[in-house]
């Protein structure tokens, strides 16, 4: 649970489902591990999956700048340097963040690792106006994608 529990977002039941399961030699590959968890994940339903988006931080939100967000979110945030935007860029993704809010209930969500600024903001601006189903959809296809690339760091 200590090295696991975090790959989803402050949603460490994720890891106990698997430990509860078992674990198999197939769970020494990567892949497979990541497969079992997102299979948790997708069958969890959709009142525990909107939690699960619910404890994703905005982004460059007012969490960031108290200091408060995970080491994980800490640090994907800042590699794609949403710890230095311009005001300008701060006010766009404070309006975004305020908008998609009201609009869908959790936070927008991305797998920022190996994206920049400019590209963050044009996806958000791109996904705000689409329909609740496909931006649920959208936002936990990109948690999964977040918790693909922890473990792939974790486990080197």
């Amino acid at each position: 649970m200590a090295q696991f529990g975090g790959i989803y977002e402050h949603s460490p039941w994720v890891a106990a489902a698997i430990w509860s399961e078992g674990l198999g030699v197939g769970d020494r590959h990567l892949s497979q591990f990541a497969a079992r968890m997102q299979d948790i994940v997708d069958a969890a339903g959709p009142k525990r999956q909107l939690a699960l988006l619910r404890a994703h931080p905005e982004l460059a939100g007012k969490l960031a700048i108290a200091g408060g967000l995970t080491a994980d979110s800490s640090s994907e945030q800042a590699g794609a340097g949403l710890d230095r935007c311009t005001p300008a860029e701060f006010a766009r993704f404070s309006d975004l963040n305020d908008r998609y809010g009201a609009r869908f209930g959790h936070p927008f969500i991305i797998a920022v690792r190996g994206l920049d600024r400019a590209a963050i903001l044009a996806a958000f601006e791109s996904r705000v106006d689409n329909d609740a189903a496909t931006e649920f959809a959208a936002a936990l296809a990109e948690v999964h994608k977040i918790a693909r690339l922890r473990l792939e760091l974790l486990c080197g």
